[in-house]
């Protein structure tokens, strides 16, 4: 036998060897039975590619939530989900009360106060949000918010900054913008809360 017949024959019997002790007998071992083991599939879960389908704008701003923010955000997300709007939708709502009150259900400040505005979104009794008590309850206010979204022809084709504005009517439009990404976690985590 030549050298080089002779390296390939002992070659794959080495293979052949190896596989044996890797991969166990080659006989059949004795059937054992197994316990399914049951899995958890979340159907209902926020679609990423939705969240942030444009990109962030800007630089981007967080804080940390208390219980009631976060009571808030689910608030926002349970409203969305009634209004039969998607998970960008709440990104753009949570954005939007992230900006305009931090996502605390604000009551009139006063002085302080702009106008007359109150609740989630800061909305104005005297520009025909709601009263006081409407514009108070969070999904009242996240509904009458998505309302006006959807009034807004390509909503979804818009930065988000430009969608919020167009609802909203803000002195500082270009602020939305820096909740993006924070709105988009939240959705995230709890859209399934």
């Amino acid at each position: 036998m030549n050298t080089i017949m002779r390296k390939s024959v002992l070659g794959i019997a080495g293979l052949a060897f190896a596989g044996g002790v890797f991969a166990g007998p080659a006989t059949a071992a004795p059937a054992v039975e197994s316990t399914p083991v049951a899995v958890a599939v979340q159907a209902d879960k926020a679609d990423s590619s939705k969240l942030i389908p444009h990109g962030v704008q800007g630089k981007q701003s967080r804080i940390d939530l208390t219980d009631e923010q976060i009571g808030n955000v689910k608030a926002i997300i349970a409203a969305t989900k009634k209004a039969d709007m998607d998970e960008r939708a709440a990104v753009v709502a949570i954005a939007t009360a992230l900006q305009e009150s931090k996502l605390e259900n604000l009551g009139h400040l006063g002085e302080r106060n702009d106008h007359d505005s109150q609740g989630l979104f800061q909305q104005r009794p005297s520009s025909g949000w709601g009263t006081v008590e409407q514009i108070t309850d969070p999904e009242y206010s996240t509904l009458a918010f998505l309302k006006g979204l959807k009034q807004v022809d390509g909503w979804k084709n818009m930065p988000l900054t430009e969608a919020a504005q167009t609802v909203q009517v803000s002195a500082y439009p270009d602020h939305y913008a820096q909740w993006e990404r924070q709105a988009a976690d939240l959705v995230a985590e709890h859209w399934n809360s």
